[in-house]
């Protein structure tokens, strides 16, 4: 058995890939991702390294500001310098897997920096089938402050870049040629749904959607990070208007559930699946 990487299953059909151990230069921010994840009848839905982010990988936790150290990958950005190369990237390190199920796994990460373990995380993704042409990817991460001092997350936005408050639970989803619909439940737009913080958002490819939602009142205070026309990808952001501190010992949790559906689902087709999913 390949202990570097396990399948997601529904009913004996994969429909995603999570690689715990990825080669990747340290520029990347070395981290376990999910890639491929695919709709029910095998459409990709998400792109691993490519041209345009080599640093997006699939699905997963990346943080671009951890007291100073870059988990995002690529350049960091300086407040009055701008997006500047430097070397200060941390990886997310496997520990162990608390479970490992077909259709979901607890795993324990260490997030290690200059030697130095800043964070420990504690992730749980399981996969729910929801119809016979969708299926729920939730995924909860528990961050605690392995260090005696108190830390904070910090994003392009806190350190001076309006707009970039990019940082926490991210997706790559699959370019196309054609732009990908984006809308809300009253929103429809990148410009009218980037940094609002709403219940759900949805993502609308050729033949496919992904329905994001925060299934915690704390993961409903992060605004969404939202990108379709330079690249499709949608976060949501730990660190918006202000730096989130982490004292010693403390810990934050998120949880997102996305649907990921075939087909290109309406306003009323998307918020019935999210109910669904997020039913208590």
């Amino acid at each position: 058995m390949n202990y570097d990487s396990l399948v997601l299953r529904i009913a004996g059909r994969p429909v995603g890939r999570y690689t715990t151990r990825p080669e990747l230069p340290a520029r990347l921010s070395p981290r376990p991702y999910l890639h491929p994840v695919t709709t029910l009848s095998g459409a990709a839905v998400t792109e691993l390294g490519p041209a345009d982010h080599l640093h997006h990988l699939g699905v997963g936790v990346a943080v671009p500001d951890v007291e100073g150290f870059n988990f995002w990958g690529g350049r960091t950005f300086v407040r009055d310098q701008g997006p500047t190369e430097l070397d200060n990237h941390g990886s997310q390190r496997h520990r162990a897997f608390q479970l490992r199920d077909p259709d979901g796994f607890v795993e324990e990460l260490r997030w290690v920096a200059s030697g130095g373990e800043l964070l420990r995380e504690r992730r749980t993704v399981a996969a729910t089938e929801l119809t016979e042409s969708a299926w729920a990817l939730d995924f909860t991460f528990s961050l605690t402050n392995t260090t005696q001092d108190p830390l904070s997350i910090g994003s392009p936005a806190t350190n001076g870049r309006p707009g970039a408050a990019y940082g926490g639970f991210f997706w790559r989803a699959r370019k196309e040629a054609a732009t990908p619909r984006v809308f809300t439940a009253d929103r429809e737009g990148e410009a009218q749904v980037h940094g609002v913080r709403v219940d759900w958002l949805a993502l609308v490819g050729s033949t496919w959607t992904l329905v994001f939602a925060g299934a915690t009142d704390a993961t409903r205070q992060d605004p969404w990070f939202v990108r379709a026309e330079e690249y499709p990808g949608v976060g949501s952001s730990l660190a918006s208007e202000e730096r989130l501190p982490i004292g010693p010992g403390e810990t934050v949790v998120r949880r997102i559930v996305t649907v990921v559906a075939d087909g290109t689902l309406d306003r009323g087709g998307a918020a019935a699946l999210v109910r669904k999913a997020v039913s208590p």
